[in-house]
């Protein structure tokens, strides 16, 4: 009974222990791949608790969400034959799940070190064997981790469809002292020459602006000058059209008084051309002689009168100024 119990208690711990070895779990952001004597199984899982046979079924659980491999210390020899070395190379990729079984298939679990780190190694070396020290750590560094992770992404696209490079980041690599020192004394003069630089670009900066001023200085007083003597040419405009109006008014208004001296004169002269009758001759005559205040009465008249000659005529003229007389005495 005793050897009976002690089978049974093996039994047990081989039952419990072949239920623990087929049970296990995935983790989130992870795929299960299965191998069984070695060979990978077509199955695949997702995160949470699976079953497998015991001791035959192994499995291996595959990060499929953003991770950053980092390769240290990559040697980089220059076209100029120096040696320099990257202390860390950090590439952050990520592997799509629907991809975990063709890249474990061709490449295992460990995929990351054939198609990341060893791929880092070669495509760093090819860049710095056809670039020289110069360009490697100061011309062309700031574009290496771009090209690197387009090189990566290129070849990964043919090579492994589904392991996507999302960036990566090369640090400053470590060249010779001697070296080292010589760029940073070649980095110091250049400093010197920015700083030299940007002062004589703020000199002249400043010697534009007072330029620029200057000439808006010089440009207002042109601008007030020509205001100025445009008001000038306006009021001596202004006084020369009231000049030429009044001028205007006084040649209008001496016309005027010409004219009207000239009609008044020239009614005048046709209202005396038709009084020019012979009766009014005779009557401003009369009338010239009534004004006289001498009158001759007799036969002895003055000869301005009447004809000397004869003493009938001087009668005929006594009672012709009489007549006259009468004629004047009526008229008035």
């Amino acid at each position: 009974m005793a050897q009976l119990g002690a089978i049974f208690s093996i039994i047990a711990a081989l039952g419990g222990a072949a239920l623990l070895g087929s049970v296990h779990k995935i983790d989130e952001g992870h795929t299960g791949v299965y191998y069984r004597g070695g060979a990978l199984l077509t199955t695949t899982s997702s995160p949470g608790f699976h079953l497998m046979l015991p001791f035959i079924t192994t499995y291996k659980s595959v990060q499929t969400t953003l991770q950053t491999d980092e390769v240290k210390n990559v040697p980089c020899g220059t076209g100029g034959g120096v040696m320099i070395y990257f202390d860390r190379i950090e590439v952050v990729n990520f592997l799509i799940p629907s991809a975990v079984y063709d890249i474990v298939r061709n490449f295992t679990a460990d995929y990351d070190k054939a198609l990341i780190f060893n791929k880092v190694h070669h495509e760093l070396n090819q860049f710095c064997s056809v670039h020289s020290l110069q360009e490697v750590y100061i011309g062309l560094f700031d574009q290496i981790d771009e090209n690197l992770k387009l090189t990566l992404q290129e070849d990964l696209t043919s090579m492994a469809p589904g392991l996507i490079i999302q960036a990566v980041r090369v640090t400053k690599p470590n060249i010779p002292e001697s070296i080292r020192r010589n760029y940073e004394l070649m980095e110091s003069e250049k400093t010197k020459l920015l700083i030299s630089q940007q002062t004589q670009k703020v000199v002249e900066k400043e010697a534009e602006t007072e330029r620029i001023k200057a000439v808006i200085e010089a440009e207002k007083v042109a601008q007030v000058s020509e205001i100025k003597f445009g008001q000038k040419v306006m009021e001596k405009e202004t006084e020369k059209r009231i000049s030429e109006i009044e001028d205007s008014g006084f040649v209008a208004r001496q016309k005027a008084r010409a004219d009207a001296e000239f009609y008044t004169s020239q009614r005048t002269a046709e209202a005396n051309q038709l009084k020019l009758t012979p009766q009014y001759l005779q009557l401003m005559k009369y009338k010239a002689i009534a004004s006289n205040s001498k009158i001759y009465f007799g036969n002895d008249i003055p000869q301005m009168f009447v004809d000397s000659g004869s003493a009938g005529n001087s009668i005929k003229a006594s009672a012709a100024l009489d007549i006259v007389a009468e004629q004047l005495l009526d008229l008035d």
